[in-house]
C-alpha cells in the first residue's frame, strides 16, 4: 500500500492480487495521531497489506528538507506501530503529475481536489512497483 502523507490528508493505494497495478482509495482526512493509526490500520486489515510505500518529498535538487524530517519521524511512528516494512519514494512531482492528468479531464476543480491525494499515491505505488520488477529482471 503506498501513502501520500499531507498535512490535512493522506492518499492511499493499493496493489491489485496479483501486483500489477496501484488503484486509489478513499482519502484520510487528518485529525490526529491516533485517528490517522486507526484509519490506516483499518485500511491495512481489510487488504491485508504486508508492506508501505511512502512518499519522501525531496527539494527539486534531491536534497531533503524539513518536509523530508516530518515524513522520516511519520515512517518512523508506523513502523513501530504497524510492524511492517515500510519503503520511503521519492515523490517529487507526483502531486505535479496527478493534478496535470486530473486537469486534462472535465472533471471540476473541486472534485480534482478530493482526489489528488488519491492519484499520487497510485503514481507513488505504480512507480515503486516498476522500479522493484526493472531492478528484480536478469
Amino acid at each position: 500500500m503506498a501513502l501520500d502523507v499531507g498535512s490535512r490528508t493522506i492518499g492511499l493505494a493499493v496493489t491489485d492480487p496479483l501486483g500489477y497495478t496501484a488503484q486509489g482509495l478513499a482519502t484520510i482526512r487528518r485529525r490526529n495521531k491516533r485517528t490517522d493509526l486507526a484509519a490506516l490500520e483499518a485500511v491495512i486489515r481489510e487488504y491485508n497489506v504486508v508492506e508501505l510505500v511512502v512518499g519522501l518529498p525531496l527539494r527539486m535538487s534531491g536534497a531533503e528538507g524539513r518536509q523530508s524530517e516530518r515524513m522520516r519521524e511519520f515512517v518512523e511512528m508506523i513502523e513501530h506501530h504497524f510492524g511492517l516494512p515500510v519503503h520511503l519514494w521519492d515523490e517529487r512531482l507526483t502531486s505535479v503529475e496527478a493534478n496535470r492528468v486530473l486537469r486534462e479531464t472535465d472533471m471540476s476543480i473541486r472534485k480534482r481536489a478530493a482526489v489528488v491525494d488519491q492519484l499520487a499515491a497510485v503514481l507513488i505505488l505504480q512507480n515503486w512497483m516498476e522500479a522493484r520488477q526493472y531492478h528484480s529482471e536478469p
